[in-house]
């Protein structure tokens, strides 16, 4: 049921290259979000500065607008609740802090990182949770100034409530977390910096999201959210608790979380290679959703309509490469051909085409596109599959070469080369010259047209050959043929 109400946000961190868990992420939150009619808050979380970069915000920016995703409220749309870029929001995380202090619901501490270890250490010895004891919770003004005039660096650390957290994940149900496995957490460091456990609640108490999807690894801050969040609810800062829904892993090889150092992971490798937007996306859906049990090919559009996040899987989702690419080759097979010879030309041009920028034949190209698209995975594919028609001479493959070119080939060539000489410039009769080639020498179509394939193109696979010379034209054909005699007879 629609419910324009409905506020998500993806807020991801300007680090390196996006990573498809992440855009899995963004993904959930855009379809939920359209799927009710509600607002998608994009927002930067910046706060790192030593390894947040202004080129990985950049890339960001622009990976979301390459994916196709449009968010009503954040960078370049601007909103009710800008900046959406946490580090120009410092101040209010600075207030906020102050307010939680003034209201008991925060504290100073004094530990020293020395001291923390020691007692953690003591306590795992005993068997009992290693968290933060608490030491600083009540710190009487005399010692609070002894430890000032001491100069002791002090965090602020949130005064977690001495009771069990329970809340409904709208993924995995009913989950409980005990006072002992949540101690008191830091909520800004010993230089003033606020820390994402302070500065990622806030700010979505403040821009009102009633929904934070995002991924399982989150799990274990939720319940310390939680309480933060009912604070900011006292403090008259936040208005209610949003929901939380945990998605699942994305697994890679060997059951291990994809990571940003696993290749598969980066979101440039597939533009790089030629995913089309909607295939990836498709199949990134399916990493812990689905449409239905027998349909995993659909429409963004589909999705949306159809997006519910309490039918997401709470198990772990394997990624799988060729699973994706037979997606998108799917996809590449579901777009009108103009629209298909739009997506391959920059792997037609340079800097990634072999060929100079003169070579490259427009008309060629798209007589020639009908052919080629239901022959690739990836866009990126479509260079090695018709560089026959824009190199000067075929490509070298010695491999073809030596499986193609068997004894009597010299002679097979010089037959087909008559016929083809002679024959009407289409597909249909330059077929049939070198079937008439072939019968003459005793092969079938099979075996006649390899030999032909490789002379013209320079490997035993690729588009359907005779549409393939059909657009070569004749002069280049028998050009290439007389090449591969020469080689052969050499």
């Amino acid at each position: 049921m629609a419910n324009a109400n409905v506020r998500v946000r993806f807020c991801p961190s300007p680090t390196g290259n996006p990573h498809v868990g992440l855009v899995r992420t963004a993904l959930f939150n855009w379809a939920f979000a359209r799927h009710h009619g509600g607002t998608l808050v994009f927002r930067i979380e910046d706060t790192d500065a030593a390894r947040d970069s202004e080129e990985s915000y950049q890339q960001l920016l622009d990976s979301m607008r390459w994916l196709g995703f449009d968010w009503d409220e954040g960078p370049e749309v601007g909103g009710p609740h800008a900046p959406y870029r946490q580090s120009q929001r410092m101040d209010i995380y600075k207030d906020v802090a102050q307010q939680l202090l003034d209201g008991g619901y925060a504290y100073r501490c004094y530990c020293t990182a020395e001291e923390l270890d020691e007692r953690r250490e003591a306590a795992r010895a005993a068997g009992r949770p290693s968290g933060y004891d608490g030491k600083c919770r009540v710190v009487t003004p005399e010692q609070q100034a002894a430890y000032e005039a001491e100069g002791r660096p002090s965090i602020v650390r949130f005064r977690m409530p001495d009771e069990a957290i329970t809340f409904t994940d709208l993924v995995r149900g009913e989950l409980t977390f005990t006072p002992e496995n949540v101690p008191d957490y830091g909520i800004v460091r010993a230089n003033g910096a606020p820390l994402y456990t302070l500065v990622n609640p806030v700010d979505d108490a403040l821009m009102e999201i009633t929904h934070v999807l995002r991924g399982e690894d989150l799990l274990s801050s939720t319940p310390r959210q939680i309480a933060l969040y009912k604070a900011l609810i006292e403090l008259g800062v936040a208005k209610t608790v949003p929901e939380f829904g945990h998605l699942p892993y994305v697994m890679g090889e060997g059951n291990k979380k994809l990571s940003k150092r696993d290749p598969q992971a980066s979101l440039n490798l597939y533009r790089e290679r030629g995913f089309l937007p909607a295939g990836l996306l498709n199949y990134l859906s399916l990493l812990g959703w689905s449409l239905s049990a027998d349909q995993d090919l659909f429409s963004m559009e589909e999705m949306v309509a159809a997006f519910d996040i309490k039918d997401v899987n709470a198990n772990p989702a394997r990624f799988d490469l060729k699973k994706a690419e037979a997606i998108n080759a799917d996809h590449i097979r579901q777009l009108d051909v103009k629209a298909f010879a739009e997506a391959c030309e920059p792997w037609l041009r340079a800097p990634h085409a072999p060929w100079a920028p003169e070579a490259f034949d427009q008309a060629a190209w798209e007589a020639i596109a009908p052919h080629a698209q239901t022959r690739l995975t990836v866009l990126s594919d479509i260079t090695a599959n018709v560089d026959f028609l824009f190199l000067e001479e075929p490509a070298e493959d010695e491999a073809s070469w030596a499986k193609a070119m068997k004894e009597g080939s010299d002679a097979l060539l010089r037959t087909a080369r008559a016929k083809l000489a002679d024959a009407e410039w289409t597909a249909d009769a330059i077929k049939a010259a070198v079937v008439a080639a072939g019968e003459e020498h005793g092969l079938k179509l099979g075996k006649a047209q390899a030999p032909v394939r490789v002379a013209v193109t320079g490997r035993t696979v690729g588009l359907p050959l005779f549409e393939s010379l059909e657009v070569l034209g004749r002069e280049r054909t028998l050009a290439r043929v007389d090449a591969a005699l020469a080689k052969l007879t050499a």
